[in-house]
């Protein structure tokens, strides 16, 4: 994926991708224990994106970028700000 996609999406949604990711990862390293794999490269694609990942999660943790809020999220904002306007 590229940087742009990640960043639109939010951090449950980073979170459960590096989690599959780690999975694959594990998978691969057991099958290129066991035998030669079909595609090797896969194994440095899976780390690469693992790595972009993390750094997204990191740059919003840092406040250098802000991540893509869930729907649910703002659903509640919305609800919140005409609470406050019935006030």
């Amino acid at each position: 994926m590229k940087m742009q996609s990640l960043r639109e999406l939010t951090r449950d949604e980073l979170l459960q991708k590096v989690n599959e990711l780690n999975d694959e990862m594990f998978n691969l390293n057991m099958r290129r224990s066991l035998k030669a794999l079909d595609n090797p490269l896969r194994l440095r694609q899976v780390r690469r994106e693992i790595a972009r990942i993390k750094t997204v999660l990191h740059e919003d943790e840092l406040g250098i970028r802000k991540l893509a809020e869930s729907r649910a999220s703002i659903l509640e904002n919305v609800g919140a700000k005409k609470k406050e306007k019935e006030k």
